[in-house]
Parts: structure tokens; C-alpha cells; sequence
């Protein structure tokens, strides 16, 4: 019992020290964003001499008259309409291939998992092309409107797998009672998807804030620069960089995603491991 026991407090103590381990550049940059610029790469100090909110309110101010407010505002514009279309397309699809059936059904399942080991830069100027000739360059079209066409086949999977390991006899039941595929789909599958609903809200709200390619290749504008664009800024080719201001949008731009894994971190979990055993 005693050696359980060490074994039990070893193993805890060695995940402490490896989540230390692993959260230090994180609490190095929080620390780091109360430092003056020129105190931040000078000794071993975590903690400041001098502390300081100057970072913030000059990393607030933003650029080119531009505040964080706005590019934060941009940001919530873009991860909002993502979600909503990739729970509405993505929940859609995977409904179809996991309780409807059609034609070919396998063959176009296959073709839809197919696309997620395509990767993003063959697609990028045909794309680029065709939003350019459509007059959606620098503007959010690009980033919003693919969400509507069940383009993330992870999410059309996931959603897919969730719902295929629904229990048969409520299909059955719902039927019998005279349920349609309309009514099976909104008063049955969506109350029941919950879980896969709200894992693929935090996905798309996790890569859809951090997204930077996409956003930096179809955004040039500073007044539709989202957090992600607007934290490169603070970098100077010329040396001149604001480590500060850098650290401290970079700590409230963590905050929106802190939130949300906290708050719905139980659906995530449901809804992966749901997700990934078929029924």
C-alpha cells in the first residue's frame, strides 16, 4: 500500500513539474508584459523591478489610429459566423451520411474524408483567384462564407461518428411515431448532438482566432485586421520592436480562449470521445 502510495505521489509530482515545465513561456510573457521594454531581456528575474500598465495602454492604442478594440471586434465578427457555419453545413452533412441513405453514400463519405489530406497550399490560389475575381480580397467574405459550405471535413467526421453511435431505436421510434428526416433531424439528432455541437464550436473558435496564414493572405486592410495580424505589428524588421505592447495583447488575446476551454471543457471531452466510437 506504501509503495502505491510513492508511486501515486511520484507520478503526481512529475506532472506538476512537467505542466511548470510547459506553461513557463506563458508565465514568462505575463510576467514579462508588466516589465518596462528595456528590463524584459536583461537578467533571470521572472518578476519585475518596476511594475508597469504602460505596455497595455500603449499596446491598446493600437496602430495607425486603429485600436485593439476594433481588431478584438474583428476577430469575434469572423470566429461567430464560422461557428454558426460550421455547426450548420458541417451538422447537415453529417446527418446525411449518418442516418440518411442515398446513392453512393460510402463513395462520397470517402471523398469528403479524402479532403482533410489535402493540404491548405494547394488550394490557396485557386482560391485566391477565384475570391479575387468575385471582389472578396480584403474583406471577410473569405474567411466566412466557406464555413457555410461544410468545407472542415474533420468536423463533417466528427459530427458524423457522433451521430452514427446514436442508439438505432430512437430512429426507429421517432419513425413509427411519423417523424420525417426534417423533424428526425431538428427534434431528435440536434438535441441529442449537443456534445459534437459544442466541441465543434471550440475547434472552430480555437483555429479560427489563432488563424494567421489565411487571414494575412486575404486581409490588408488595417481597419479588418484581426488580432492575430494586428499582434504582428508590434514586430520591426528595423529592430524597433515593441516587446512590451507584444507580451501584454498577447496575454488578453489568450484570455477569450482561456474562457471558453474552461467553461465548456466537459462537452469537449464528451464530445470527442462520443465521437469516436461508432455505433
Amino acid at each position: 500500500m506504501e509503495k502505491r502510495t510513492f508511486r501515486e505521489l511520484m507520478f503526481h509530482v512529475f506532472l506538476i513539474v512537467f505542466a511548470l515545465c510547459m506553461l513557463y513561456p506563458l508565465i514568462w510573457m505575463f510576467f514579462s508584459s508588466f516589465k518596462e521594454n528595456t528590463e524584459i531581456f536583461k537578467g533571470m528575474s521572472l518578476l519585475p523591478k518596476k511594475w508597469t500598465l504602460e505596455n497595455y495602454k500603449n499596446g491598446w492604442a493600437g496602430i495607425s489610429g486603429v485600436t485593439y478594440g476594433k481588431f478584438f471586434l474583428n476577430s469575434f465578427v469572423i470566429v461567430f459566423f464560422a461557428i454558426i457555419g460550421n455547426i450548420t453545413s458541417c451538422l447537415l452533412a453529417a446527418f446525411a451520411f449518418g442516418k440518411l441513405k442515398f446513392p453512393l453514400k460510402n463513395f462520397w463519405f470517402a471523398i469528403m474524408m479524402g479532403t482533410l489530406m489535402l493540404p491548405l497550399h494547394v488550394k490557396l490560389i485557386p482560391q485566391y483567384v477565384m475570391y479575387n475575381s468575385l471582389g472578396w480580397v480584403n474583406t471577410f467574405l473569405p474567411l466566412i462564407v466557406p464555413k457555410f459550405l461544410a468545407t472542415d471535413g474533420f468536423f463533417i467526421f466528427l459530427m458524423t461518428q457522433f451521430i452514427r453511435a446514436l442508439p438505432k431505436e430512437i430512429d426507429e421510434a421517432a419513425t413509427v411515431d411519423g417523424c420525417g428526416p426534417f423533424r428526425l433531424f431538428t427534434q431528435i439528432v440536434i438535441p441529442l448532438s449537443v456534445p459534437a455541437i459544442v466541441t465543434t464550436s471550440i475547434f472552430t473558435f480555437l483555429w479560427t482566432w489563432n488563424d494567421f496564414f489565411s487571414q494575412m493572405i486575404y486581409i490588408s486592410n488595417v481597419k479588418l485586421y484581426t488580432v492575430s495580424l494586428a499582434l504582428r505589428q508590434f514586430i520591426d524588421t528595423m529592430g524597433n520592436s515593441s516587446w512590451g505592447g507584444l507580451f501584454a495583447m498577447s496575454i488578453l488575446s489568450l484570455v477569450p480562449l482561456f474562457l471558453m476551454f474552461v467553461i465548456f471543457q466537459n462537452y469537449l471531452v464528451e464530445g470527442i470521445t462520443a465521437g469516436s466510437v461508432k455505433g
